[in-house]
C-alpha cells in the first residue's frame, strides 16, 4: 500500500470530487463494457451459445480450443476488458478460440443435469468446433466447475480430444482438502434439496453469498478499500469495475444440477471414486490419456491445491504436468502478475501441443 497522506487530495473541491465518483460507484454499482473481444455466435441450444473469437490475427494453430466456464458466474472473466483478456490473448499469439457461454437459465430449466451439459451440451458444441475449425479433433479447455466437466466429457468422449488443459478444476472433493467449504456444504448444514424445492434455480445472489463468506472480510471491506485507494491515487477503475460487474453478475444455478453438485460432489465424492454415472455411462477418469496440463493456485479458497492436483494419479496420460502459481482462484486469470505467469504457460503449453496451421 502507497503513502496514503500522498493520496489525499489537497483541496476541498478534489477531495469532494473523488468522494462521489467513489460513492456513485457504491450506490449504483459497477458499470464496465466487458466480453469485448470480437466474436460470432455460431451454434445455440437452449439458453447456451458457442462463441468462435475473430480477432484478425493470423492463425498459427490449427488446433482449436474450447473453452467450457462454470454453471456460476458468467465466463467473460476470461474476455473482461481489451487487455486483460486471456481469450484475446491467446487469439492473438494465433490459436483458434471457442467457448461456451451458458446463458442464464429460466425456471423452466430447474431440471437441468450434468448429464444435459456433458452428454448433449458440451458434445454438440465440441462438434461445431471441429466442423468449423476443419478438424478431426480439438483442445478442452475447462475452468473452474468447467474444468471438473470438461475432465468428465473426457472421460467419456476420448475419440477426437487432443488435449485437456484444466484450470482450478476440483476434482477430489475430500474434507480435508475443502476448507470452510467442508463445513458450509455439509449434510448437517446445508440440505440442496431443500433449497432447490424452495426455489428451482438457486439465486445467483445465494451462491455469491456463500463464496464471498469464505474470506468476508477480504470480499466485503477489501475491496471497496481497493476502490477508494485507486480513485485517492487517480488509478485506472477499468479493470476494478469490470471485476465487480462480474463478481455481481451471477446467473441462477439449475436446482438439479445444484444437488448434484452438493450430493454427489460435495457430499459423497463420487467423481475420485469412480461412482459418476451419467445416463448409465461411468465416468472413469482413467480412460483420460491425452495430454494433459492442470494448473491450481496456492491462494485459492474455492478449489484448493490438492482438490486440482487429484487428477494427476487417476489419468492414463503420460504427457501430464500439475502447475501451481502463487495466486487466487480468480487473480492467478486477471491480477496484475497474470500476463507474466498463467498467460505465456498456456500459450506455451499449447503451442507445443497444437498442429500447426
Amino acid at each position: 500500500m502507497s503513502d496514503q497522506r500522498s493520496a489525499i487530495p489537497s483541496s476541498p473541491q478534489e477531495f469532494l470530487r473523488k468522494y462521489g465518483e467513489g460513492a456513485s460507484i457504491a450506490l449504483e454499482g459497477a458499470r464496465a463494457d466487458t466480453g469485448r473481444t470480437p466474436k460470432e455466435t455460431i451454434w445455440t441450444k437452449n439458453k447456451a451459445k458457442l462463441y468462435h473469437y475473430q480477432t484478425g490475427a493470423e492463425k498459427k494453430y490449427r488446433t482449436p480450443v474450447m473453452i467450457v466456464y462454470a454453471l456460476i458466474n458468467r465466463p467473460y472473466v476470461l474476455d473482461l476488458i481489451p487487455g486483460n483478456s486471456l481469450v484475446e490473448y491467446l487469439s492473438n499469439e494465433g490459436f483458434d478460440m471457442y467457448m461456451i457461454d451458458w446463458g442464464t437459465p429460466g425456471d423452466e430449466d430447474a431440471e437441468m443435469t450434468f448429464e444435459d451439459y456433458v452428454l448433449d451440451y458440451i458434445p454438440r458444441a465440441a462438434r461445431k468446433v471441429m466442423r468449423t475449425a476443419g478438424t478431426e479433433d480439438f483442445t478442452l479447455f475447462g475452468y473452474c466447475m468447467g474444468g471438473t466437466m470438461s475432465a468428465m466429457y473426457a472421460a467419456l468422449f476420448p475419440e477426437t480430444l487432443k488435449n485437456l488443459l484444466l484450470l482450478t478444476a476440483p476434482i477430489d472433493f475430500s474434507k480435508e482438502h475443502l476448507g470452510l467449504y467442508a463445513l458450509f456444504t455439509d449434510e448437517k448444514y446445508l440440505d440442496a434439496d431443500l433449497l432447490a424445492d424452495a426455489f428451482g434455480n438457486i439465486p445467483g445472489e445465494m451462491i455469491d453469498t456463500g463464496n464471498r463468506m469464505m474470506k468476508p472480510i477480504t470480499n466485503y471491506v477489501g475491496t471497496y478499500v481497493s476502490m477508494w485507494e485507486r480513485i485517492f491515487e487517480d488509478k485506472s477503475m477499468e479493470t476494478w469495475l469490470a471485476m465487480n460487474k462480474w463478481v455481481n453478475d451471477g446467473p441462477p444455478f439449475p436446482g438439479q444440477a445444484f444437488r448434484q453438485w452438493i450430493h454427489e460432489f460435495y457430499q459423497q465424492n463420487r467423481l475420485v471414486k469412480g461412482e459418476i454415472s451419467l445416463r448409465g455411462r461411468r465416468v472413469d477418469l482413467s480412460r483420460i490419456d491425452v495430454p494433459l496440463l492442470s494448473i491450481a493456485g496456492k491462494k485459492d479458497h474455492i478449489c484448493t491445491v490438492p482438490q486440482a492436483e487429484a487428477i494427476m494419479d487417476l489419468v492414463s496420460s503420460r504427457d501430464k504436468e500439475f502447475y501451481v502459481l502463487d495466486a487466487g482462484h480468480v487473480g492467478l486469470l486477471t491480477g496484475r502478475n497474470a500476463k507474466k505467469t498463467l498467460w505465456p504457460k498456456v500459450r506455451g503449453w499449447l503451442a507445443d501441443h497444437s498442429d500447426p496451421a
